[in-house]
């Protein structure tokens, strides 16, 4: 008999030593699932974790303010947050930091229905403005006020508790901020009551990343994480270079109630936004953000960018 020795080691090291079991991730998302969650998806539907060895498991939040905090307490792996926010947590002592970009331009606006007498922000003087987040909102207020001559004692805030929109086209308010471009827009031309967007980079404030992922700063070591970031990235190439097909995939299973107009416009207008490098940071970018709310007083201090946004090795 003539044994293959090498096939028959190979098969003995095997029986020994069973193929590594996948790396589990938590990652909790920002809101319920949506377009803006896109690569996530794909990338998990086309295999791209489990080609990286990992289990990714995603999670919505019962509170849009919970995943940072969830992550912070070491209860969870990883979260979708925002940048803007990233600065506020660093400066409260957050263990937290920026590993990825998800959606490398701002989405929030400042948005009025479209035959509004509000021409440019100058018209807001004395007008009601609709918010959900309180601090962060009036520091972006302030900022794009400032320019046009006027200060936050110039126009009556109204707490609409997420309700922007449905505010909006009501007349219980004149504008609202934190409407974001690729949702409430359409929302608002799909139920006859089309609107009209200030953006935020264009009245003063500095450019940012709307949507991040941040880890916990003890595990920054793991491979895990870049391994996650790799992939996603794939998720996102798959998304540029075939959207119709990786809509299918966004949309599979038990997302198939996210097949709806409002989903299939946002899917196209977030679509150019994603970060094509979300590993890579523009530390600069960051800088000129944490100059814009320490100047706007939302902060007092900040520690140095590289304590809370790196890129992975």
């Amino acid at each position: 008999m003539i044994f293959r020795l090498p096939a028959l080691i190979a098969t003995c090291l095997l029986a020994i030593h069973p193929a590594a079991a996948e790396e589990k991730l938590t990652v909790l998302l920002d809101w319920f699932v949506n377009p803006d969650h896109g690569p996530l998806y794909v990338a998990q539907e086309r295999g791209y974790f489990s080609d990286a060895g990992l289990t990714v498991e995603f999670v919505p939040p019962a509170d849009p303010n919970d995943p940072p905090k969830l992550v912070a307490a070491g209860k969870a792996d990883l979260a979708i947050s925002y940048q803007p926010q990233l600065h506020i947590q660093a400066e409260a002592g957050l263990p937290l930091v920026r590993i990825a970009t998800l959606v490398a331009t701002p989405l929030n606006t400042i948005l009025v229905l479209k035959d509004s007498p509000v021409r440019t922000l100058a018209d807001l003087k004395g007008k009601r403005v609709g918010f959900s987040v309180a601090g962060l909102e009036d520091a972006l207020l302030a900022g794009v006020l400032q320019p046009h001559g006027l200060t936050m004692d110039d126009i009556v805030k109204v707490n609409v508790n997420w309700s922007l929109s449905p505010s909006l086209i009501s007349g219980r308010v004149d504008a609202v901020i934190g409407a974001f471009r690729n949702f409430e827009l359409n929302q608002m031309d799909i139920a006859g009551h089309p609107g009209r967007a200030f953006y935020l980079e264009e009245e003063g404030v500095p450019s940012y990343d709307e949507l991040i992922v941040v880890a916990h700063r003890d595990t920054l070591d793991r491979p895990a994480y870049r391994a996650f970031v790799d992939a996603m990235e794939r998720g996102i190439q798959y998304m540029i270079n075939h959207p119709d097909e990786a809509w299918k995939l966004f949309i599979a299973g038990s997302r198939k109630d996210l097949d709806d107009e409002l989903n299939r416009r946002a899917w196209r207008d977030t679509l150019p936004r994603f970060a094509l490098r979300p590993a890579a940071l523009d530390r600069r970018r960051y800088e000129r953000f944490a100059e814009f709310v320490l100047e706007r007083g939302l902060v007092e201090s900040l520690p140095p960018v590289e304590t809370y946004a790196v890129e992975l090795q």
